[in-house]
């Protein structure tokens, strides 16, 4: 049923979404449809998939109305891959977009923890490791239970848009040219959202000089 509800989602948002989104939301509809023929799971038959801040609300408040409605049987817990795009300080890895020599802090994490915590993840870990070893990379995660009630879609909304435009913001000012695009946009969306943005050097600045 999640997987159902997932897919019918991210079908009805691909048309509205930028070029760049809507190919990553093809990619996750093919591997929602397909996870069930070759039973891709992991633990206690999780999914695991991608989607912009808005992909992932609207995917969560989908679950919890369909929880509230009956449609699901019990509670879903969300969360969220360690390496995702807030969640980790990997400059080996993840974080190696990160051009401004800032690569080497574990400053993303620890806000990302800190932020969740209290914009209503049921859970949140700071961890070490995640693939590339020990003392290498900080982990942040987090846990939100969905249960069907106003409380949970009040806090899916609150902490998921936190979740990935806190390291989004965090990549822009880093001078990630795709992290610089998708802030643009989440401000655009969302007036409410403030991001200062990066000032580039001009790269024909150096030459004029000479």
């Amino acid at each position: 049923m999640t997987d159902l509800i997932a897919c019918e989602v991210l079908e009805k948002l691909i048309n509205s979404s930028p070029e760049d989104v809507r190919s990553q939301m093809a990619d996750n509809i093919q591997w929602i449809k397909g996870a069930k023929q070759n039973k891709l799971v992991v633990g206690s038959q999780a999914r695991i998939l991608y989607a912009d801040a808005i992909g992932r609300i609207k995917i969560a408040e989908a679950f919890n109305k369909a929880i509230a409605d009956g449609k699901i049987s019990g509670p879903v817990v969300l969360g969220r891959d360690h390496h995702d795009v807030s969640g980790t300080d990997s400059p080996f890895r993840e974080t190696s977009n990160i051009y401004d020599g800032s690569s080497f802090t574990a400053d993303m994490a620890i806000q990302n923890v800190i932020g969740d915590s209290f914009r209503g993840a049921t859970w949140v870990s700071i961890h070490n490791g995640g693939g590339v070893g020990w003392g290498e990379v900080i982990n942040g995660g987090f846990g939100m239970l969905l249960d069907g009630s106003k409380e949970a879609d009040k806090r899916l909304k609150n902490m998921l848009f936190w979740d990935v435009n806190n390291g989004i913001s965090r990549r822009s000012w880093a001078r990630n040219e795709g992290a610089v695009k998708a802030i643009s946009r989440a401000m655009l969306e969302n007036p409410n959202l403030k991001v200062t943005l990066p000032h580039l050097v001009d790269e024909n600045l150096f030459g004029n000089l000479l």
